[in-house]
């Protein structure tokens, strides 16, 4: 006989990626669990897990060693793009060093440590040096000035990718594009995962996947 799982479930996730592509999640969830309770808490900081008291985190990126559980849910491309407008103005670079600095948009969570990619160490090198224009800690803004033509950024394609299916936005540099980085879902390190989390994982990379829907475009 199946066991009904049920408890609340408190999770902590991204902000953009959340309203995006979690919302949508959520709802398949609850049809198959009802009688589990969602606290989720979205915050693009990092949150620490064990003390805030949450079940499981949502993380992008490349994660660093830690007592946590990491498990990886699906692959996030990060790709270099701009409006088709604002290319056509300013001429599309064919190497990194011809971006312009004062047209790069800067997302303030963003980190370029320990990386050897030519483009994400040039990108490092205007945030820090030549102090880009706009700066923000919301890659949606950001990316509603790169298609107003206020010039370019990097973008995971879950939030690119409605915007390059429909031309709004172009990539360019995919020469020089960085390696994937991730989704991972993050938990305590437990002996027994307890039932709410282990199905809750399971689905998210059901549904989610090697190959992202995000990316058809």
């Amino acid at each position: 006989m199946q066991t009904t799982i049920t408890g609340t479930l408190n999770i902590s996730a991204p902000v953009s990626f959340s309203t995006l592509h979690l919302s949508k999640f959520i709802s398949v969830f609850r049809k198959k669990y009802p009688e589990i309770e969602l606290n989720i808490q979205l915050n693009d900081r990092k949150v620490d897990v064990i003390e805030e008291g949450f079940d499981v985190a949502l993380r992008i990126g490349q994660l660093q060693s830690s007592s946590l559980v990491a498990k990886k849910i699906a692959p996030v491309r990060l790709v270099l793009c701009a409006s088709p407008e604002y290319l056509i103005h300013n001429g599309t670079p064919s190497h990194p060093r011809e971006l312009n600095p004062k047209h790069f948009l800067h997302y303030s969570y963003s980190s370029y440590d320990k990386t050897d990619n030519l483009l994400l160490n040039t990108l490092k090198s205007i945030s820090q040096n030549k102090h880009p224009t706009i700066i923000s800690n919301n890659g949606e803004l950001l990316m509603a000035a790169a298609i107003a033509g206020e010039g370019y950024l990097v973008q995971p394609t879950f939030i690119a990718g409605h915007a390059l299916r429909k031309g709004d936005l172009q990539i360019f540099l995919e020469d020089y594009e960085p390696e994937p980085i991730a989704l991972y879902a993050v938990y305590p390190h437990r002996k027994l995962l307890s039932s709410k989390v282990r199905v809750f994982i399971d689905e998210l990379s059901e549904f989610f996947g090697e190959k992202p829907y995000w990316d058809e475009f």
